[in-house]
C-alpha cells in the first residue's frame, strides 16, 4: 500500500546534521510516510549514516549517486516517490514533531492543492518565526499570486520545504527541478507548480527549522555570462508565470511588481538576513519537557505527564491562532465549563495563576473570542461569569477541539479495542469515586 506522504531529503556531506534531520522526521506524530534520502556523492560519512537508518526503519529508502547537484537529487527522488503528497527537507534542517500532521490536516480538511506554512529561522542560538500570509481560508491561484506579488522575492514563497504538494499535479505535468539552475531553482519549481494548482491554503504554524545559509552566485565560481544567463532564465519563468495567472489588463497593471522581482533578487536576496527580528533563544519557541520529569513515578508525575501531553497539542492550536498556550488553555476551559464560575474557580479549573488568568481573559475578550457578563448570585451576591462565545470564536474552538481529540487519541493509542472499552468503564468508575470523595465536607 502506498504511503500518504513522500518526504524527500537530498544529502551531500552533511554528517554533522543529517542525524538530527532524520530523527525529526522519524519522530513525527504522523507515521504514514516514506523517507527518500538521496546521497549526492558525499565524501564524508553521510551515506553510511543514511544506510544505518534504512537498516532500522523500513520507511527509509537510500539512493546513492554521483555528485550532480541538489536538483538532480530531488528529481531522482521524485521519480521514485509513491506518496499522495510530497514534502521536502534540506539535510541541514529539522522539523517539529507536528509538521507533517499539520500539513496533511490542512491539505485534507478543506481539500486544496498546496499548503504553505510559517517556519523558524535559526542563527546560532537564536530563532525567530517567519511567515507572510495571515489568511487562514482557502485561496484561489489569483489570491495566492496577489500575496506573492506583494513580496516578489520573499523566501517564504521561494523554497520547497515549508509546503506540501500533490504528487498527482507534479506527475501530470512532469514537473521537475532544472539541473542547469543553481539559484532560485526551488522558486522556479514552485512557479511551475502554482500554474497548474487551483487552490491554496496558508497555516500560521511554524513547523520547520531553517539553519542553512546558501551561498550567493558569486561563491559558486560562475562566470558573469553564466550568472546573467541564469538570472535571465529565472526572471523569464517569473514573467511567464504571471502572464499565465493574470489576464492582459491585470498583468499590465502589475508589470512594475513583476519587474521588482528582478531588482529584489539581483543581490541574491533569497537568503533571509542574519539579523533576526523579534528573536528568542533556541529552545524557548516551543514547549520543552525535561526527560527527568517524564521518567518519574507517582501521582504528581502522572498528573504532570497528562497535563504536558494536552499542552503539546493545544500549543499547535495556539500557534495557529496567534495565542499563547495559556490563552488556549483558558479558552478551552471556558468552553468546557458547564456552570457559571467565579473568576477564582475558572482560574483553578484552567490550572492558571490568577495573574496569568486575568491577562489571558483580557486578551480573549479583546479579540472577540469570548464574551463575559458579570452576574450576582445568591444571598451573598457572589460575582460569577456568564460565558458565551461569538461567531468569531468558531474556528478557534474547532482547532481546540481537534487538539483535544488528538490528545485523547494519542493517550489511548496503545490500547486494543477490548482494552479500551474496559479502560473507559474503569476510568468512569474511578472518576465517580473521586468526585464523591471531593464533595465530602472535611
Amino acid at each position: 500500500m502506498s504511503p500518504t506522504v513522500s518526504i524527500i531529503v537530498p544529502v551531500y556531506n552533511a554528517e554533522r546534521t543529517i542525524g538530527r534531520c532524520i530523527d525529526s522526521i522519524l519522530n513525527q506524530e504522523y507515521c504514514d510516510f516514506e523517507l527518500l534520502l538521496v546521497d549526492d556523492g558525499s565524501t564524508d560519512n553521510s551515506g553510511a549514516i543514511c544506510d544505518a537508518y534504512a537498516a532500522k526503519d523500513s520507511r527509509v529508502q537510500v539512493f546513492h549517486k554521483e555528485n550532480t547537484g541538489v536538483s538532480a537529487s530531488r528529481n531522482l527522488a521524485l521519480n521514485r516517490a509513491k506518496g499522495t503528497y510530497l514534502q521536502f527537507l534540506d539535510s541541514d534542517d529539522w522539523i517539529t514533531s507536528d509538521a507533517t500532521s499539520s500539513l496533511v490536516r490542512a491539505m485534507e480538511s478543506t481539500p486544496c492543492d498546496m499548503v504553505i506554512s510559517d517556519f523558524y529561522r535559526v542563527v546560532g542560538e537564536r530563532v525567530s518565526q517567519k511567515g507572510d500570509i495571515d489568511d487562514d481560508g482557502m485561496m484561489t491561484r489569483e489570491n495566492f499570486a496577489a500575496h506573492m506579488m506583494k513580496n516578489p522575492a520573499d523566501f517564504y514563497y521561494g523554497v520547497l520545504w515549508n509546503k506540501l504538494y500533490r504528487r498527482s499535479i507534479v506527475e501530470a505535468h512532469h514537473l521537475r527541478m532544472n539541473p542547469e539552475i543553481s539559484w532560485c531553482e526551488d522558486f522556479m519549481f514552485n512557479l511551475e507548480y502554482i500554474r497548474y494548482a487551483e487552490t491554496f491554503r496558508a497555516i500560521q504554524i511554524p513547523i520547520y527549522y531553517y539553519v542553512k545559509t546558501k551561498g550567493s552566485l558569486a561563491s559558486q565560481n560562475l562566470s558573469i555570462s553564466q550568472t546573467v544567463k541564469m538570472k535571465r532564465m529565472v526572471f523569464e519563468y517569473y514573467q511567464r508565470f504571471f502572464k499565465t495567472v493574470l489576464d492582459e489588463d491585470e498583468y499590465e497593471k502589475s508589470r512594475l511588481k513583476v519587474y521588482r522581482f528582478l531588482l529584489d533578487s539581483a543581490g541574491d536576496g533569497s537568503v533571509p538576513p542574519a539579523v533576526l527580528p523579534n528573536s528568542r533563544k533556541l529552545g524557548d519557541e516551543r514547549m520543552q519537557v525535561s526527560p527527568h520529569v517524564l521518567d518519574g513515578a507517582g501521582a504528581l508525575y502522572d498528573a504532570f505527564r497528562e497535563r504536558k501531553l494536552l499542552d503539546r497539542y493545544l500549543e499547535t492550536a495556539a500557534l495557529k491562532n496567534d495565542l499563547t498556550l495559556s490563552d488556549a488553555k483558558l479558552l478551552l476551559a471556558l468552553w468546557e465549563l458547564n456552570f457559571q464560575p467565579t473568576r477564582r474557580e475558572a482560574a483553578d479549573f484552567a490550572n492558571l495563576p490568577r495573574s496569568t488568568f486575568s491577562l489571558s481573559l483580557q486578551k480573549l475578550t479583546g479579540r472577540g473570542l469570548v464574551k463575559i457578563t458579570d452576574i450576582r448570585c445568591g444571598k451573598e451576591q457572589v460575582r460569577r461569569m456568564d460565558i458565551s462565545f461569538p461567531e468569531t470564536a468558531k474556528s478557534v474552538l474547532a482547532d481546540l477541539e481537534t487538539a483535544r481529540r488528538d490528545y485523547e487519541s494519542v493517550r489511548l493509542a496503545s490500547l486494543q479495542p477490548g482494552e479500551l472499552e474496559q479502560y473507559n468503564q474503569l476510568a468512569q468508575k474511578i472518576q465517580t469515586h473521586i468526585r464523591d470523595v471531593l464533595q465530602q465536607k472535611k
